[in-house]
């Protein structure tokens, strides 16, 4: 799992679905960076780099971005520059990836870990 560890949203995710008591390991993107490979393996998985960039980290407004069209590269660069445009959490369950915190998402994680 790809989260930060001072997300409270993370921290409940975390809680909810017990993953801290199982065989996952945890990544703090804030204390130790997101590496190009584990990106590219996560953008293999979702299918773009755009599926996992954040359009609500504050630095998104700050630089400008919503008002510029953003190609995958830059989606990519984006990402790796700045952890706070890593859409969170990321869990990898075997072959599965499920990106962001929405009840829909955390539901499938849920689902799909009971297997």
């Amino acid at each position: 799992m790809y989260h930060l560890a001072n997300c409270t949203t993370c921290q409940a995710i975390i809680k909810e679905t017990r993953i801290g008591q199982k065989a996952f390991s945890m990544q703090d993107i804030k204390t130790e960076k997101i590496t190009p490979e584990q990106l590219d393996e996560m953008k293999a998985m979702a299918g773009s780099y755009e599926a996992l960039f954040s359009r609500r980290a504050m630095k998104y407004k700050e630089m400008g971005l919503k008002d510029k069209k953003l190609a995958e590269n830059d989606y990519r660069q984006l990402i790796l520059d700045e952890y706070t445009f890593l859409k969170r959490p990321v869990t990898i369950n075997g072959k599965k990836i499920f990106i962001g915190n929405d009840k829909k998402t955390i539901k499938e994680f849920l689902r799909d870990s009971k297997r």
